[in-house]
């Protein structure tokens, strides 16, 4: 057993073994389906058929390639607590016990592979060696995301002008009220935050500081790590980190940075104080 694939690796090596194929698979069926009904090759009733078997497809794949994935992965990968964590945050596997994990196919003998490398969970993770990547710039600062706020809000306003229509028709005009309440209120919200010029997350070699916190070095951080948590059928992610006295959790799914560009930046920036100070 060779452990010299790190993490980041054994992630975008799952992203194109099982999530591009898998998503491709469904929005080929989904697409062939649709353009044949439209054209006349099939017939009409045949397009809610193929949407449901593009899932199917989809879902089949996935269910088999996952499991060759994590048997790759776990044999090559040294610190797999990471790794299965990191796995979760970016959707290639889900929970133990959850009813999609138990969705997973596999084999006798994978069945007893996947056993024997729950071994390796028994050991603690590695600390990694520091490799400093120079396509990082010595600070990094993050705003709300601007188009995504616009987008949002622009669909809201559709939402608004919507319940204009439906407040015009007699019988519909409190359905019409609350659309344009609710839409109006949300898209005020996201133009709010596209207009918000206020840096949410200012990050660099010597610590970090938030819109909700002051500046801390890390000298005086703890447990700083992007954290994802789940809300009814949503998913939401975090910075999370301890300073003297108190905790920050910070919500940064409407900031112009994706998680897991954020915890490279944690583990850059950290690396970088350690090493070179």
């Amino acid at each position: 057993m060779i452990e010299n694939i790190s993490v980041d690796e054994a992630i975008k090596k799952g992203h194109r073994m099982v999530n591009y194929p898998s998503m491709l698979i469904m929005f080929a069926v989904l697409g062939i389906t649709i353009y044949c009904g439209i054209q006349n090759y099939l017939p009409k009733w045949t397009i809610p058929v193929g949407i449901i078997l593009s899932f199917i497809l989809s879902w089949l794949y996935w269910s088999f390639a996952i499991t060759k994935w994590r048997i790759w992965s776990f044999e090559n990968v040294r610190n797999v607590h990471e790794l299965k964590k990191r796995a979760i945050q970016e959707k290639l596997i889900w929970k133990d016990g959850s009813l999609f994990e138990k969705t997973e196919i596999r084999k006798e003998s994978e069945i007893e592979k996947l056993n024997s490398l729950q071994e390796k969970f028994k050991q603690t993770d590695l600390i990694e060696i520091f490799k400093d990547d120079l396509s990082i710039p010595k600070e990094t600062i993050i705003y709300f995301a601007k188009m995504k706020n616009y987008i949002e809000m622009g669909i809201m306003l559709i939402g608004v002008f919507g319940g204009i229509f439906l407040f015009t028709k007699s019988e519909n005009q409190y359905w019409g009220i609350g659309l344009i309440i609710v839409c109006g209120y949300l898209a005020y919200l996201e133009f709010r935050e596209a207009t918000n010029t206020e840096p949410q997350i200012i990050i660099n070699q010597k610590g970090i500081k938030t819109i909700s916190t002051k500046f801390y070095n890390w000298e005086s951080i703890e447990n700083e790590e992007v954290i994802m948590e789940n809300s009814g059928k949503y998913s939401h992610f975090y910075l999370t980190y301890d300073f003297p006295n108190g905790t920050e959790k910070i919500m940064i799914d409407d900031y112009g940075t994706e998680h897991y560009d954020l915890q490279k930046l944690l583990k850059t920036y950290r690396g970088r104080n350690n090493n070179y100070r």
